[in-house]
């Protein structure tokens, strides 16, 4: 079965990793003052941003700095109206919250945050409640064991997970977990919280991952995941048969500033070329549209399902209308973007003229 499986996702490559011609820039404004913090309060890295049904704006940080057995912790999530007026603090002080990495919102507006820290994925329902939580974070008595330099990533356990990444969830209701930096695997959850199957493993051929770092669904169930220093989003349906490979392969040039990475294609840096999918978000409606973002280039792309490079947006850099390592987006349209930065310790909503 597993030669059956290899032998198909090779049959997809040559459709989806074929050399892309230069697509367009697309024209965009930016505003970068939008959420407006009560005196005082200051964003860290923003590393998640989403959007709910009422357009109100969820942003994860890594700030709130408290001291722990482990070390420090670093993570707040805040809720913003639509306007950019601050509303709350959701989880203030919670044991899940120690390194902040991602926030999403289901059909039903719950939130939804991956703690890489803690190794756990906190489900909120709309009034800030916790109403599920999927796995657990280190005894705070024992201290974590030393990890030997070179030495392989532990075997991956049932009913835990190694620095999650994301979430997405399919028509039925599951959720998918990108489990993520020391896994290497998928992770699939009933809407009750039953362990289903995983699948991947660490490596470089199809079905297999090396940092599934972001993940997302399309109105099909349909799950698409970075698997960013392979340098591609690998598509699979509910069931984790595969789909199709997707390869950005859109060539970049430029020069790029020190403090944001180093320049493509040095040093063997498989992040420091352009296409390595650090963020995805598939947009609503009829029509949808994916959304990559990689981190030296600083670019975004704007992409269909089947993974045709339609335009591209921006390049790494201080400014507005730049970015420094784009780590989530939300899309609620084809032509609005928030995009939260790790570098620039901000968000940007983007509106797009294409």
């Amino acid at each position: 079965m597993k030669s059956l499986v290899l032998v198909t996702l090779l049959a997809l490559i040559p459709s989806t990793a074929r050399a892309q011609e230069t697509p367009p820039e697309i024209r965009y404004d930016a505003n970068a003052d939008l959420l407006k913090l009560p005196s005082g309060m200051h964003f860290g890295e923003v590393v998640g941003v989403a959007v709910n049904s009422k357009r109100h704006i969820f942003i994860f940080t890594r700030t709130g700095e408290r001291s722990t057995v482990h070390g420090a912790t670093a993570a707040q999530l805040f809720e913003f109206n639509p306007d950019g007026t601050y509303l709350r603090e959701i989880g203030k002080d919670l044991y899940g919250f120690a390194f902040a990495h991602t926030v999403r919102i289901d059909k039903d507006d719950n939130i939804w945050a991956t703690d890489e820290g803690t190794n756990m994925i906190i489900k909120f329902n709309p009034a800030g409640r916790v109403t599920m939580v999927l796995g657990r974070r280190e005894e705070s008595v024992e201290p974590a064991a030393p990890v030997t330099p070179g030495a392989p990533p532990p075997a991956p356990r049932w009913g835990t997970f190694n620095r999650p990444a994301d979430v997405a969830w399919d028509l039925a209701g599951n959720t998918f977990i990108a489990d993520g930096y020391g896994n290497s695997r998928v992770v699939k959850v009933d809407r009750n919280g039953k362990w289903l199957k995983t699948w991947g493993s660490r490596g470089t051929e199809p079905g297999q991952f090396n940092i599934l770092h972001t993940i997302a669904s399309d109105a099909k169930g349909n799950i698409y995941i970075g698997d960013r220093t392979n340098r591609r989003i690998q598509v699979f349906d509910a069931d984790g048969n595969p789909l199709r490979i997707i390869s950005i392969n859109v060539p970049f040039t430029k020069e790029v500033d020190v403090l944001n990475g180093a320049m493509p294609g040095t040093g063997g840096n498989p992040l420091a070329a352009s296409g390595a999918p650090w963020a995805i978000c598939i947009t609503p409606g009829p029509t949808q549209f994916l959304y990559v973002a990689d981190a030296v280039p600083g670019r975004i792309y704007k992409l269909t399902l089947d993974g045709k490079v339609l335009g591209t947006l921006g390049e790494s850099g201080k400014q507005v209308k730049q970015f420094g390592w784009v780590h989530q987006i939300a899309c609620p349209s084809e032509n609005e973007l928030y995009v939260a930065e790790i570098l620039n310790w901000r968000i940007q909503k983007l509106r797009l003229h294409p």
